[in-house]
């Protein structure tokens, strides 16, 4: 099997990404070139110093200055790659990949695509006999989703698609009834998606929903519920908390990442299927387009990422593809679901 270069091991090799950390902790991720230097403050370091050295060794540069050199974990790449979208966290990306209970071989939709970091770990999830449908209405945040999946692999991958335009009316040309295993919606409204998305849903399949507030959260774990096709909605969010270790000095980090989004999700029930009635006490279930408007991200004033902005994070994701592509060929791997991990 041809491995891609985001699944590397063994010694560094011309092509791959290296991360060097100095002594004060200060990171850089540079792509070996054979004959390129890297250049700091602190002194140059030859690249051919460091092809052909094994993974988590120290080189030292000119002047003597000390780097530990590992290949960047996928975690590392998608917190440092460039971004027209906000990303999706791994602590997210993580729970979305237990939470859906992606499989190799599965096929997947997702919507919308961002910067590609998702992307990056469904593709990893599902291995090469897995399929990856994602769809983005925004051509800018797909060019730079391209150019991220590229730089990581050191190829296009054939088993993933980008299609530009509306998951409801684009979805049923690229996926028939009952054909897909999991969908994964990123997305301001997804409500507006479920009909499309339960048909493409096999039964038993998992629909799962990144979602920023708590409006939105209500407003579509009731659209699913409504539909009588899914089974009763979970929801929940994920809070990472460091701690520092050392010695007797044992505390918890003075920051954390705390809320970032709920992730809700839901089962694609076998046609004609009621379930069994759940009790519950009586709530508030209704709400309005004023309601739902008062807590979108426009109204909460969140900062958007301006057209020359993104054109230039477009051009760095499409430069750094095209060097990762080009250091040396990658071809990618064919084997079946059993053969991807």
């Amino acid at each position: 099997m041809t491995e891609s270069r985001g699944e590397r091991s063994g010694p560094f090799r011309a092509g791959d990404r290296v991360q060097l950390t100095g002594p004060k902790g200060r990171m850089h991720t540079i792509t070996l070139e054979p004959g390129k230097l890297f250049h700091s403050h602190k002194g140059p370091i030859a690249h051919d110093d460091l092809i052909g050295l094994p993974d988590g060794s120290v080189v030292a540069n000119q002047v003597g200055v000390e780097y530990l050199a590992l290949r960047p974990l996928l975690s590392d790449f998608v917190m440092s790659m460039p971004r027209g979208a906000a990303i999706v966290y791994p602590k997210d990306a993580a729970q979305i990949l237990a939470q859906a209970d992606v499989f190799p071989g599965a096929t997947v939709v997702e919507a919308g695509v961002g910067s590609g970091a998702l992307s990056l770990w469904l593709l990893r999830a599902i291995g090469h006999g897995g399929r990856l449908m994602s769809f983005e209405r925004r051509e800018e945040f797909a060019g730079v989703a391209r150019g991220n999946v590229a730089t990581f692999h050191g190829y296009d991958p054939e088993n993933w698609t980008i299609t530009l335009g509306d998951l409801a009316e684009a979805l049923p040309a690229q996926a028939p009834a009952a054909s897909v295993d999991r969908v994964v919606l990123d997305m301001l409204a997804p409500w507006e998606c479920i009909d499309v998305v339960s048909t493409a849903l096999k039964p038993g399949g998992v629909l799962l929903c990144y979602i920023a507030t708590v409006t939105q959260l209500s407003r579509v774990a009731e659209a699913i519920r409504a539909t009588g096709e899914y089974t009763e909605p979970q929801s929940s969010e994920t809070m990472v908390r460091g701690w520092h270790v050392q010695g007797l000095a044992v505390r918890p980090d003075h920051r954390m990442i705390a809320h970032t989004g709920f992730l809700l999700t839901a089962r694609r029930l076998a046609p004609e299927t009621v379930l069994p009635e759940l009790k519950r006490r009586p709530s508030k279930t209704e709400f309005s387009d004023e309601d739902v408007e008062a807590w979108t991200p426009g109204a909460l004033g969140e900062r958007s990422v301006s057209a020359k902005a993104l054109r230039k994070r477009a051009r760095a994701a499409d430069a750094a593809a095209e060097r990762s592509r080009a250091s040396e060929p990658v071809e990618p791997a064919t084997e079946g679901p059993d053969e991807a991990l």
